[in-house]
């Protein structure tokens, strides 16, 4: 496309692209280049233009724009194809029924907004427009479906790396798919799959940070990661997209090559959970005790007031009291 030719010359240059010169890179006419740089004004790019010198982009629109977030993107699956919507139901519905499909391993899904946006246990995760980000990553491993919890731990270990890599936010993981920032949600992950038989067919991963999401519109306990940095400034998105998407990519390989256990010895350094005093709701009953350990299969060890060591595969967790 024009548009993104226009787009890779003007990014490229750090200083002003002269109209003969664009016109000869990208083909086309001045009349023409004009044209384009208006369209690329109307979508939000802003893009200076002065007698003598030329072109120059001076700001992107803080938009989910695929071929924003795949500039410098690097990863070799993650994102190798990306589909952004406006609005949409939910981007794990839309994931999901494109994996059902036959898309590769590595399509991601993006919306601005979401209005039927879909926590765990059928909770709705709140999607204001333009302030977060609403993610959704197809995956095929070859795994069994009682592995699925290692995808999710996985994915929580992404975030918070890369949470911390740029903002230096203090990114914690609670057990089983929430990230914390000062002991308040910021980000929710959703895992589901398609399987046959004793095999996974894919693996749907949703992710939702709120961004810089606005605190009215979220619930009791949720925060955002501008409202916690403190940050004057909108927080991109787009790079925060890139730096998931990488530390996602790294930590996957890491699982498909090396095992899971290396994966629960980075879960273990980003959390504050083991050595706390928690209660676990579960479908038919709750128990309460120390947050012990993780399993290798990714469940949670918890070692109730009696000594007992249970094993909890799936239940909210409330951290009743934090460990000295």
């Amino acid at each position: 496309m024009l548009d993104e030719k226009i787009l890779s010359i003007l990014r490229t240059s750090d200083t002003y692209v002269s109209g003969e010169e664009l016109c000869k890179l990208a083909g086309i006419s001045r009349a023409a280049i004009w044209k384009h740089i208006e369209k690329l004004r109307g979508e939000g790019y802003e893009i200076e233009a002065l007698p003598h010198l030329g072109y120059k982009m001076t700001a992107i629109p803080d938009r989910l724009i695929p071929s924003e977030i795949k500039w410098k993107l690097k990863t070799k699956t993650l994102g190798s194809q990306i589909i952004s919507y406006t609005k949409i139901g939910s981007t794990n519905d839309v994931a999901y029924g494109l994996a059902e499909k036959g898309m590769k391993e590595g399509l991601v899904i993006l919306a601005e907004e979401q209005e039927a946006g879909k926590g765990r246990q059928g909770r709705r995760w709140a999607s204001p427009a333009k302030s977060g980000i609403y993610m959704s990553c197809i995956l095929r491993p070859e795994i069994s479906p009682a592995e699925i919890p290692k995808i999710t731990l996985l994915a929580a270990v992404s975030v918070a790396t890369a949470i911390r890599n740029m903002l230096g936010a203090v990114a914690e993981i609670k057990w089983p798919n929430d990230i914390l920032v000062n002991h308040k949600k910021v980000c929710g992950i959703l895992t589901e799959m398609k399987a046959e038989q004793d095999r996974v067919a894919f693996i749907v991963v949703g992710i939702g940070v709120n961004v810089n999401t606005s605190m009215k519109y979220l619930p009791r306990g949720a925060t955002s990661l501008r409202e916690e940095t403190a940050r004057d400034k909108t927080i991109s998105r787009i790079d925060l997209v890139r730096g998931i998407l990488q530390t996602f990519e790294a930590q996957y390989d890491i699982l498909k090559k090396e095992g899971f256990e290396k994966i629960i010895e980075e879960w273990k350094h980003l959390t504050a959970m083991l050595g706390a005093h928690i209660k676990v709701v579960m479908a038919h009953r709750q128990i309460e005790g120390t947050a012990h350990d993780i399993d290798p299969d990714g469940s949670l060890i918890v070692r109730l007031d009696t000594g007992v060591l249970e094993k909890v595969s799936s239940g909210d967790v409330v951290m009743v009291r934090r460990h000295e």
